[in-house]
């Protein structure tokens, strides 16, 4: 993948809507680096415009350090700050043990799938009458 030199390109980030959830696929590596933040600003710009529901797929993920899992938790309080929703979805399994180590795996909602994800949102959308 990327590496962090001078020049290298930024880690890959790809954005698409799936319904009223804007999907914001990852690839590569999440760490401390001169691209650290553009997650963020991701997150942020889809809240600017209007999106509520975001969804983080770490399925493209490689690496990812204490800057990285820093960057999701600034995602999930900038989504709390504008009444929204951050979820994840895809964790390998070094993601998912090293977010077990830092306890923020009881923090995020995690799911499996994108699809499991995707249909938590449908769920939660549905009210009682």
């Amino acid at each position: 993948m990327w590496d962090y030199l001078p020049g290298a390109p930024p880690m890959p980030i790809s954005e698409r809507q799936v319904g009223e959830v804007t999907v914001i696929d990852l690839s590569g590596k999440l760490a401390s680096s001169e691209e650290s933040g553009i997650l963020k600003e991701k997150v942020t710009s889809v809240f600017f415009q209007g999106h509520k529901q975001v969804l983080i797929n770490l399925n493209g993920l490689t690496y990812i350090d204490s800057s990285g899992l820093g960057e999701l938790v600034a995602c999930l309080a900038t989504a709390r700050r504008n009444n929204g929703e951050v979820k994840l979805a895809n964790l390998g399994k070094r993601v998912q043990d090293l977010m077990i180590m830092t306890k923020l795996l009881n923090v995020f909602d995690v799911h499996d799938s994108e699809a499991s994800a995707l249909t938590s949102y449908a769920n939660k959308d549905v009210s009682p009458r």
